[in-house]
């Protein structure tokens, strides 16, 4: 038991089930960084589910990162990267990864303080939890929470599904990023105590590909158990990937770098980076078909995976966990690069979503706000067509299963950052999540500072207690598939029945009229 932190408890020691470690205590918050839950995933441990760190004498430090997940490096030339705050902090990619940091406003093992587990973006093919805009410290200050960011493994390294290929030893190949994050909340069950947190109160939320693997790790048995309160931001999953496209993947993969199928020996000794400038390679074959890089991903494999997140319902494993589902408004604006789009190419734009009824839609849009430049309103109609449109299936579909209830909220308020160009922009809500006004919302002002309580308050409340009411919003009801009760995240706060709901009336229609329409 390390006690109280105190300005004379600088480097306070904790000890684990695996042994002693020693952190870093600033501002009244004690740091542990680089905290492995499981064994370096290299040679023979390669596309093998995560095995555990053997114990050891002495004193560990948890005083610096841990390896980043191997993935294609970012390109900071592209604004929208710094203003979510991509890059991670000082650490070079490698295999050995299977790490988490945490940070604690209180480590005696009496403190039974809330656990918030934050899970990165970027898909499941880049991102770290070691990521700058994932820094932990001042939510745990403002949550009074012990806060925790993840890294696991991304790409073929997590998701390669070799079942076909190397038999029964790799039958669970395609989900061993997955089944590190389970590797990594079995960790925070068995240690979280001695850090001054709760097992018994664990949320686990992100966004983006954070969300996604919120979506899937609440279809997994697995998990069951090992966390309480769930959070989709942005990143609603439906449908993971089938068996047989996972095969084509592999076996395409195997192709490439001219290994034998059935070979996987050979494919364990392949170098980290020639197996990922393989798949780079690849994903940009897929990106100039116009495809997105997602060739790797969790493999519905029947048995750690046994069905779709949420597909065709929700999942009775996780039916007694809350969930809050979440979108901002302008969400698909990072994608798009024409910020000087005109009306005649707005309509071009609607064109090629809605044929025929594309005056109709932007007429539509116009008239909600009739003074918004062309780009946002483009980037809008996105968001409604992919976001929002799996937003409301997740939350209708866990809203009828009748189980622990369900909340929605829509981010309205855009980011200041770059003359607000990129409106209420994917990724938005990120760093205020966690009490931090860095990044998107462009440093602290009265307005960002607001957004941060609000926000960060929710998520402090949802993981103490299941409810995400706070003293920052007005009453937040749950969602129902009749009311569809909605926060709106700006700055008058206020909650809306089906918000917006002429946009998803009328895509679903659009929808509806192109998958009845023959071939």
């Amino acid at each position: 038991m390390a006690g109280p932190l105190s300005a004379a408890n600088i480097y306070p020691v904790v000890e684990t089930t695996h042994g002693r470690l020693r952190g870093v205590m600033a501002g009244g918050v004690a740091k542990f960084v680089g905290v492995r839950y499981g064994a370096p995933t290299g040679g023979a441990n390669r596309f093998m589910p995560p095995q555990p760190v053997k114990k050891w004498a002495g004193m560990r430090s948890a005083l610096q990162y841990s390896d980043t997940a191997p993935q294609v490096p970012g390109d900071r030339r592209h604004d929208y990267a710094d203003l979510i705050m991509f890059e991670s902090q000082p650490s070079g990619p490698g295999e050995d990864n299977l790490s988490l940091n945490l940070w604690s406003p209180d480590l005696s093992d009496a403190a039974k303080k809330p656990v918030i587990v934050v899970l990165h973006g970027g898909g499941f093919y880049a991102g770290s939890g070691n990521g700058i805009g994932l820094d932990g410290e001042a939510m745990a200050r403002f949550s009074d929470s012990v806060v925790i960011s993840v890294n696991h493994r991304l790409g073929a390294l997590g998701y390669l599904h070799l079942a076909e290929f190397g038999g029964d030893r790799f039958a669970s190949s395609g989900t061993v990023g997955m089944q590190d994050i389970v590797a990594a909340l079995e960790w925070v069950r068995d240690n979280v105590e001695a850090f001054g947190g709760d097992p018994s109160r664990v949320l686990v939320y992100g966004q983006s590909g954070g969300g996604a693997k919120t979506s899937t790790l609440m279809a997994m048995p697995s998990g069951k158990g090992l966390f309480h309160r769930a959070g989709v931001m942005s990143g609603s999953a439906l449908r993971m990937m089938p068996v047989e496209m996972a095969n084509a993947n592999a076996a395409r993969l195997l192709s490439a770098l001219d290994i034998a199928p059935g070979n996987i020996d050979a494919l364990q000794a392949v170098p980290w980076t020639t197996l990922l400038e393989t798949q780079a390679t690849l994903e940009a074959a897929a990106r100039a078909k116009g495809e997105a890089p997602t060739s790797f991903a969790p493999v519905v494999d029947g048995t750690i995976l046994p069905r779709h997140p949420f597909a065709p319902d929700a999942p009775a494993v996780s039916h007694d966990v809350p969930l809050i589902v979440s979108t901002a408004l302008d969400e698909r604006s990072y994608r798009m690069a024409n910020f000087d789009m005109t009306e005649a190419q707005l309509l071009d734009f609607a064109q090629a979503r809605a044929g025929d009824r594309a005056k109709e839609v932007v007429d539509l849009y116009r008239d909600e706000s009739p003074g918004e430049k062309p780009f946002l309103l483009a980037a809008r109609m996105d968001s409604d067509i992919w976001f929002r449109k799996s937003a409301f299936v997740q939350a209708e579909l866990k809203a009828k299963q009748g189980g622990a209830p369900v909340w929605s909220y829509l981010w309205t308020w855009p980011s200041p950052a770059y003359g607000g160009r990129y409106g209420a922009v994917h990724g938005i809500d990120v760093a205020p999540s966690l009490h931090s006004v860095r990044g998107a919302l462009n440093g602290p002002s009265s307005d960002s500072l607001a957004m941060a309580d609000r926000i960060a308050g929710s998520w402090a409340a949802f993981a103490a207690s299941g409810d995400p009411n706070n003293e920052y919003l007005p009453e937040w009801p749950a969602y129902d598939g009749e009311t569809r009760a909605t926060m709106i995240l700006s700055q008058e706060p206020y909650v809306e029945n089906d918000p917006r709901s002429q946009f998803r009336r009328i895509w679903a229609d659009i929808g509806a009229s192109r998958d009845s329409t023959p071939e």
